[in-house]
């Protein structure tokens, strides 16, 4: 998730307000006549568009909070009991900061609060099985329980410098993690950073530095790369890993043609399609990994009235169904979609 001046209201908390705190993403949509069935190469129209993918909404998860004005839910992951987590970065102390969903059931109930994080994104780790917070308020990594119990902090402090505004994150096979960093974002500068931070001794590594408010960031079907949305300059970054931690070569690989909406975050299907999030319109735009624009997920019209941005998505591992994250002054949604391609870990969390 990332933070534009997202109409922050007067009543919005110092701590919130001081980060920054708040954007998604961005895109333009084209429009096209039909969706194909999730196959591989799925997703064209026959017209050679971008196809249009509707999204159905399957429940309402929060309101528009009192103390802060608003309400943005993010980093969608389901764990292994197949419930989903969803993060809600505006929710003030006492309310739900975490929360776990029966997607069956369309029934919630809280996992985690506390009176200090903004918590942009949710990931199980793969080495232990805990949830890991980025706090972008913070600059803290904190980690739980998989039911939300035992908070920890799993990294805190300035990396070269600088403290952190942590957005999304991505774990490695090994359990190592990237994280994409926000800084600057508030001064409008490009001062943005991928961070690796080691599984064991929690070091951290800048990789790519001078970014424009980097936000989404996911491994692609291989974990041969990185790719990274920046959301002040909509476009989508590509990172050629080395194999021993570091970047091999880095370029610009999608210019996102957002309009008025912009680049939040990032999942990749098992065939290696990107769905790119946006801010300031409750959509995404898929691409394929040569960048190529196969599709656009949007909430029908009817829905659309108070729905500002579409922020991330989780795809049900092992299968097509994907559930999006949608806010606004409406409230806060999950919508549903069939992907083009199954889900992996990719395409689950960040």
């Amino acid at each position: 998730m990332q933070r534009l001046p997202f109409r922050f209201p007067i009543r919005l908390p110092a701590w919130l307000a001081a980060a920054g705190v708040l954007a998604l993403a961005g895109c333009g949509t084209v429009p096209a006549s039909s969706y194909d069935d999730g196959r591989a190469g799925a997703g064209r129209s026959g017209a050679g568009k971008p196809a249009a993918v509707p999204a159905r909404m399957l429940m309402r998860l929060t309101e528009v909070h009192e103390a802060t004005g608003m309400t943005l839910l993010e980093g969608p992951a389901f764990g292994e009991d197949g419930r989903l987590l969803v993060v809600d970065v505006t929710a003030p102390e006492g309310e739900p900061k975490l929360m776990s969903v029966d997607v069956r059931g369309k029934t919630s109930r809280a996992l985690h609060t506390d009176g200090r994080g903004a918590y942009t994104s949710a990931q199980f780790g793969p080495h232990d099985g805990r949830i890991y917070l980025t706090d972008f308020a913070g600059g803290v990594i904190l980690s739980l329980a998989p039911d939300g119990s035992d908070p920890r902090t799993f990294f805190s402090g300035e990396v070269d410098g600088a403290r952190m505004n942590p957005d999304d994150l991505a774990f490695d096979p090994e359990g190592n993690l990237y994280v994409s960093d926000s800084r600057g974002y508030r001064e409008g500068e490009d001062r943005g950073r991928v961070v690796r931070i080691d599984r064991d001794t929690r070091k951290a590594t800048v990789l790519a530095d001078g970014m424009a408010a980097p936000n989404g960031i996911s491994f692609d079907e291989r974990h041969r790369g990185l790719w990274v949305s920046e959301l002040t300059e909509n476009r989508i970054s590509y990172f050629l890993l080395d194999g021993k931690g570091g970047v091999a070569s880095r370029h610009t690989a999608i210019r996102v043609d957002g309009g008025v909406a912009q680049t939040d975050s990032i999942a990749v299907d098992a065939d290696g399609n990107l769905y790119q999030a946006l801010h300031g319109r409750p959509a995404m735009a898929v691409y394929d990994r040569h960048g190529e624009r196969l599709a656009t997920v949007e909430v029908p019209e009817a829905d659309a009235e108070g729905l500002e941005s579409a922020t991330n998505v989780a795809i049900t591992p092992g299968g097509t169904k994907a559930y999006m994250t949608v806010s606004g002054p409406a409230g806060g949604y999950l919508y549903t979609f069939k992907a083009l391609a199954e889900g992996t870990r990719q395409s689950n969390g960040g």
